[in-house]
């Protein structure tokens, strides 16, 4: 453990010193003023910054009264640095004033000492401001691995997102930010041969680790599942049953997500689809009309069965088909008409995918919300072929 002296009076300076050295506390580092001792901390010459280097400064006991600065101010300026504020404070004064030291206590001071300096009450106190600091440090450094493997693991999540597909007659985009480092929406399409394209957007409930534990499981089999079973009446049975295959004990939380599954046939000029529970579709015609895929059954993973009727719906010539999860309408003041009405006016115009415009109509951090919730927006363009002319 590393402590600093700092003290104006050399006599004080070699009584603590020496009080240390006998309980064996020997790493001690001196300073004879507040700007001597924001040179020992990194802290530049202006008490504004801080250099680029971390502090090995275990514990301060400071001297209230100095020339120039005195303790209060000095403690009160290294509280503002955040790598410096857990550094505990114990100042060491001869004022008996009840008001100065709940101003030093104010100021970010841990603890004090009076002058004489009562050795016994000296080390107690050190000790248990060195055992806080300890714990501080470990809570620290635990919470600091958390951190770092959530951002692996959100990389990982990130991984297995589809990239866009740019073909002559589809093209598929997505913009996606999670709420937390970790988040329960889910996006992925696979082309599936002779011009079809399957593509499906999930909504684990929740947020955070456990929706993304599990949205990670419906990932892990989704491919396997959309290129076996292809329609989407089957595709969605068959997560339903490899979701109801995760039997958790003493579950009090009964997950489930909404998803909608689309296969586009590029050829037929066709879409089938599943609405498992999903905010509708919106489908954007070249005649300007507007097809609502809100044809619902209940979402994924709260019954073992599911009773699916799935729809189909012909289009012709060019059109975009926008798909979204319910944290983009956490702008939206009203129900669900508002919404529904809002997304339209909003996503209506050319078919061709314009991300900046979705980011900043969506996405961007000055957006009000009601709640915090993962967003998600999945454009899908439809280009008629040389056959269509």
């Amino acid at each position: 453990m590393r402590i600093l002296i700092v003290d104006d009076n050399p006599t004080n300076v070699i009584i603590i010193r020496e009080i240390l050295k006998k309980e064996n506390y020997r790493d001690i580092v001196t300073a004879s003023s507040a700007m001597e001792m924001f040179e020992v901390l990194g802290i530049g010459e202006e008490s504004n910054e801080l250099r680029p280097r971390p502090s090995d400064i275990d514990l301060i006991l400071l001297d209230m009264m100095m020339p120039e600065m005195d303790g209060i101010e000095a403690c009160s300026i290294v509280q503002k640095f955040e790598n410096l504020k857990d550094i505990p404070i114990i100042m060491v004064t001869a004022i008996g004033d009840s008001k100065k030291l709940a101003e030093a206590l104010d100021a970010g001071a841990s603890d004090y000492v009076t002058k004489p300096i009562n050795k016994v009450e000296l080390m107690a106190r050190i000790r248990l401001a060195l055992r806080l600091k300890q714990e501080k440090d470990w809570h620290k450094e635990r919470d600091q691995r958390i951190q770092d493997e959530l951002k692996l693991a959100a990389m990982v999540q990130n991984a297995v997102l589809s990239p866009a597909i740019r073909d002559p007659l589809f093209q598929v985009h997505a913009i996606y930010k999670p709420s937390f480092e970790l988040a329960g929406d889910l996006y992925s399409w696979y082309p599936l041969g002779e011009g079809r394209y399957g593509v499906l957007l999930l909504d684990m409930m929740g947020h955070g680790i456990s929706s993304s534990l599990f949205t990670m499981f419906i990932a892990s089999v989704l491919k396997d599942t959309v290129t076996t079973y292809v329609d989407p009446e089957k595709v969605i049975q068959e997560l339903n049953r490899r979701f109801n295959q995760l039997h958790l004990e003493k579950q009090l939380v009964q997950y489930y997500f909404t998803a909608i599954y689309l296969v586009v046939d590029t050829r037929m000029k066709r879409i089938d689809y599943v609405n498992a529970g999903h905010p509708p579709a919106l489908f954007f015609r070249n005649d300007g009309s507007v097809t609502t895929f809100d044809s619902v059954c209940c979402p994924v993973g709260l019954f073992d069965k599911m009773d699916i009727e799935p729809q189909t719906i012909h289009y012709e010539g060019d059109g975009h088909i926008a798909l979204y999860t319910d944290g983009l309408l956490e702008a939206v003041q009203g129900g669900q008409e508002e919404q529904h009405e809002f997304l339209i006016e909003k996503l209506t115009g050319s078919h061709q995918w314009n991300e900046a415009a979705m980011q900043a109509m969506f996405f961007d951090d000055d957006i009000p919300q009601e709640r915090d919730d993962d967003k998600c927006l999945v454009w899908i363009t439809l280009n008629k072929g040389a056959g269509d002319e």
